[in-house]
């Protein structure tokens, strides 16, 4: 970058910090370009899933997540990072182009910062202890900062929900091309994408316990005694008032904060998208737990067990392979380059 703007340094620490956003699959399905004065960020559609997601709203949601991750990196780092969302109508693809000022960092910028590298999907048993709502109301607050609705669902609402999520892993279950997607991207022993075997626990067939994917080869064991407590998870739906390219976008800069924010409190937290990968039952969540808007994300929260290890790193692709000069790096889609 141009001189007294962020140095290589600093533009490959925040891009290794936004690189380790939560995204489905971990798919990773973005790249970053560094221009002379501007960082962009570019959708890969080679990294699409076509059966869980064929209209990309999970591969948008996924690089909005890691464009907050960036956001927050630089602001630890004294930079803020002025974006501009989907700056050429004419390149999809193009999601972003950040400009950047001097600026010190606030005290919870830093502390999000510091949670991303400890920020885990955990598809695990929660504990029996409360969620407080002290610590709820801070989270709600972080993705309204991003233009999103964050409700929780309680009473006929969390059975609505429920009811989508079984619903949809049963279709999903009965659908042999996006079963052979699911085992494709799963039970990865050491890839640097994908859900490794090592973070995924076996299906859980305790009554009243939400159904989840069924990713291949389960090598995650429960913590011991979990299966003996009441799991008391919160589920979290994060919405919009539109559904456009931007809603989603903003929906993953949004769940971003809202698992940095969880994580920070030292909350487990598991991003769900599966109810609404299938559009009659999305919209049924939409109609009954929504209100009318459009639902992006379903977060799991709550407390791991007392005695729950923490759980490894999942793979993630080297800097190299995401990170590249805006002047000579081919862009996804044939995207022009842009100075």
């Amino acid at each position: 970058m141009d001189q007294g703007l962020p140095d290589t340094f600093t533009v490959n620490t925040a891009v290794a910090m936004a690189i380790r956003a939560p995204s489905v699959h971990n798919s990773q399905p973005w790249r970053w370009a560094v221009g002379y004065r501007t960082l962009h960020l570019y959708a890969d559609p080679s990294r699409q899933l076509t059966q869980t997601d064929p209209d990309r709203r999970d591969l948008l949601i996924s690089c909005g997540a890691a464009l907050h991750h960036a956001r927050i990196g630089f602001a630890a780092l004294g930079w803020e990072a002025d974006v501009h969302h989907l700056p050429h109508p004419g390149e999809p693809d193009h999601l972003a182009a950040i400009e950047f000022h001097r600026r010190e960092p606030t005290a919870g910028e830093i502390a999000l910062a510091a949670a991303i590298p400890r920020r885990r999907t955990d598809r695990r048993r929660h504990s029996s202890w409360d969620v407080p709502r002290g610590y709820l109301e801070p989270i709600a607050e972080a993705v309204a900062d991003e233009g999103v609705v964050l409700r929780m669902a309680e009473g006929t609402e969390r059975y609505y929900l429920a009811t989508a999520i079984e619903e949809a892993c049963r279709r999903h279950n009965a659908d042999p091309a996006y079963r052979l997607e699911l085992a494709a991207w799963s039970g990865r022993r050491a890839a640097p994408d994908g859900v490794p075997s090592r973070n995924t626990p076996a299906p859980d067939d305790t009554p009243g316990t939400l159904p989840a994917r069924p990713f291949a080869d389960p090598g995650l064991t429960e913590a011991p005694g979990a299966a003996g407590e009441d799991d008391e998870t919160v589920l979290l739906v994060l919405s919009t008032a539109s559904d456009d390219l931007m809603s989603r976008l903003r929906a993953g800069e949004a769940t971003s904060a809202a698992l940095l924010t969880a994580t920070a409190f030292g909350l487990a937290s598991c991003p769900l998208t599966e109810p609404l990968e299938l559009p009659d039952v999305r919209r049924t969540v939409e109609k009954e737990v929504c209100a009318g808007s459009f639902p992006q994300m379903v977060l799991r929260v709550g407390w791991a067990p007392a005695n729950a290890d923490p759980l490894p790193a999942t793979g993630r692709r080297d800097l190299a392979d995401v990170l590249t000069p805006l002047d000579t790096a081919p862009l996804p889609g044939g995207a022009g380059r842009r100075h």
